[in-house]
């Protein structure tokens, strides 16, 4: 006699290896990690006080 197979068993494990092959495709095409997205933010943050303080008055008349 031979061993019982459950076959809705072996059907999700298929679903979840798609499932994950699919979600790593995506993570090489549109995916950055956590500490990329930070470096980048900072980055901006940086350069937009860099330039906020280089800003002229608009206030002042000129002399």
């Amino acid at each position: 006699m031979s061993n019982v197979t459950n076959l809705n068993r072996f059907r999700k494990e298929k679903a979840r290896a798609e499932k994950r092959a699919r979600g790593d495709e995506n993570a090489v095409k549109f995916g950055r990690t956590g500490a990329q997205k930070a470096a980048e933010k900072t980055e901006a943050d940086t350069a937009r006080r860099h330039l906020d303080g280089h800003r002229r008055d608009e206030d002042t008349p000129e002399a």
